[in-house]
């Protein structure tokens, strides 16, 4: 599984939107989309910030 395939399921299972996911990264909307169909990444403090919230290791999220 990508980063892009986990950071989605998590955010569902979280019950996150991706405007609310983008709130709390403080991000745009459009930012966590693309980062969800694979056109950017997000930046290093972004994938720490992430990890905290859904309680993963970066190493889940940047490991297939």
């Amino acid at each position: 599984m990508t980063l892009d395939d986990k950071l989605s399921k998590m955010r569902k299972e979280n019950n996150y939107t991706q405007e609310q996911l983008a709130n709390v990264l403080r991000v745009s909307r459009q930012a966590t989309s693309k980062w969800e169909i694979n056109i950017t990444y997000p930046e290093t403090d972004k994938l720490v910030q992430i990890s905290k919230l859904f309680n993963c290791t970066t190493d889940y999220l940047l490991l297939e």
